[in-house]
C-alpha cells in the first residue's frame, strides 16, 4: 500500500501561518489552513479548508515536517489520525455545518482537536442517535414469532440474509440474524452452514447476530444437554474468530435482544446524514486505511529487524541496513521487540548484541 503523509508547513500568513496536507503519492486527501502547529490542552485549532487554486498560491509554503501517517478513520463528521512518532501523534479534525443567521445557506466549520483538549474542556457528549427517526424495517416470512418495532413501518418479505432489516432508499441498510439459545446449540451441529449464513450477512455494511440469552448460559452445564461447556466455549469463540466484522450480541432474553435491534437500526438511520463534507468523504472513500492498516517508517523497521536482519546482530548490522534518519525508529522498534521477548541483549555501548528469540517470532 503506497504511504500516506502528514505535511506541516509554514505560510506566512497572519491569521493562518500554517497549513496542513495529507497527502497518498501526487494527491492531496485533505488541505487546511490552521493556526497552530498542534493544539494545545486549553483548546481546539480553528481551520480553512484549502482552495488549492485559490488563495493558497498568495503564500508560498515551506515545508517543516514529514510524517507518515498510520491510520486514519471517519467516526461521523470526525476524522481521526494517528501519526507515526512518539509524541503529538493522535489528533482529529471535527467537520461541522452551520446556518447563517442573517441569510440562507450554510457554512463550515473545522477544528482541530487533541486527547488533551477533550480531556482539560471536558466537551458534553451529544449523540447523534438521540432522536427517534422513522424506521422501516423488514422482517423475514419464516420468522413465526417476530419481534414487533412499535412506531416503525414494519413489513413482511423474503430477505437474502438475515431476520430482520433496516430498509433503505438503495437497498438494505443493515441485518441482523436473530437466534434463541435452543437455536444456536442446534447449530452447533452443523457449523460448516451457519458459518455460510454468517459470511452471507458480513457482506452488509451493518450486521450482527443477536442472541436471546446470556454467554454464561453456554457455560452451564445444566442448560446444555448434548455439548460439554469446553466445546460450546470453543464454538462462540470460532463464530467471532472467523467473522471478524459480525457483531455478536448476547442479548440475555428476547425483550432485550428486540431493544437491541431497534436502537442499532435507529443509530444507523440517524448517523446516515452524519458524514464528512463531500470533498473530504470522496477522496477518503478511494484511500480509506484499514484497520489493520500499520503504515509508517516504525513498521518497516520492525519487519526489517525481523526478517531481514541476522539472528544475532549488532551495531554495525543497523549502520548498514538503515539510515541515519531512521535512528530514531530503529531504537522504539528495538526496545519494543525487546519488551515484546522477540528480542534479548547482550553487552553495552559498541559492543552491544541483539539475539532474536526464535520462538516468538512472527
Amino acid at each position: 500500500m503506497e504511504a500516506v503523509f502528514w505535511i506541516m508547513e509554514a505560510t506566512g500568513h497572519p491569521k493562518f501561518p500554517f497549513r496542513i496536507k495529507i497527502i497518498k503519492g501526487e494527491e492531496i486527501l485533505l488541505g487546511l489552513r490552521v493556526q497552530d502547529r498542534w493544539p494545545g490542552p486549553r483548546g481546539h485549532i480553528f481551520c480553512l479548508r484549502e482552495d488549492p487554486e485559490g488563495q493558497a498560491s498568495l503564500y508560498p509554503a515551506e515545508e517543516v515536517e514529514r510524517v507518515p501517517v498510520i491510520s486514519m478513520k471517519r467516526y461521523g463528521k470526525r476524522l481521526a489520525i494517528v501519526l507515526d512518532r512518539a509524541i503529538n501523534k493522535r489528533c482529529e479534525f471535527l467537520f461541522l455545518t452551520k446556518k447563517y443567521k442573517q441569510k440562507e445557506g450554510e457554512y463550515e466549520q473545522i477544528f482541530w482537536r487533541t486527547r488533551s483538549n477533550l480531556i482539560q474542556r471536558k466537551i458534553k457528549v451529544k449523540l447523534t442517535a438521540q432522536g427517534s427517526p422513522q424506521l422501516h424495517i423488514y422482517i423475514d416470512k419464516s420468522e413465526r414469532y417476530p419481534w414487533s418495532f412499535r412506531g416503525c413501518a414494519v413489513e413482511r418479505k423474503t430477505l437474502p440474509a438475515g431476520d430482520y432489516a433496516l430498509a433503505g432508499p438503495e437497498g438494505l441498510k443493515a441485518v441482523v440474524e436473530r437466534k434463541t439459545f435452543e437455536n444456536l446449540l442446534g447449530e452447533f451441529g452443523r457449523m460448516p452452514l451457519l458459518h455460510q449464513a454468517l459470511g452471507e450477512l458480513e457482506l452488509y455494511r451493518y450486521s450482527a447476530l443477536v442472541i436471546e440469552a446470556n454467554y454464561s448460559d453456554f457455560l452451564n452445564p445444566q442448560k446444555l444437554r448434548f455439548y460439554s461447556p469446553a466445546f460450546a466455549a470453543r464454538a462462540l469463540a470460532e463464530l467471532q474468530a472467523l467473522h471478524p466484522d459480525l457483531i455478536i450480541v448476547f442479548a440475555g432474553n428476547r425483550k432485550l435482544a428486540q431493544e437491541w435491534t431497534l436502537r442499532f437500526f435507529s443509530a444507523i438511520l440517524a448517523h446516515e446524514a452524519d458524514r464528512l463534507p463531500a470533498g473530504v468523504s470522496e477522496a477518503l472513500d478511494r484511500y480509506d486505511l484499514p484497520l489493520d492498516f500499520k503504515g509508517g517508517s516504525y513498521f518497516e523497521v520492525r519487519e526489517k529487524i525481523l526478517k531481514e536482519l541476522p539472528e544475532e546482530f549488532g551495531q554495525e548490522d543497523l549502520r548498514r541496513h538503515f539510515q541515519e534518519s531512521e535512528s530514531k525508529p530503529v531504537q522504539r522498534a528495538l526496545s519494543d521487540l525487546q519488551k515484546e521477548g522477540q528480542l534479548q541483549t547482550s553487552g553495552r555501548g559498541k559492543g552491544r548484541r541483539w539475539i532474536k528469540i526464535r520462538s516468538k517470532v512472527n
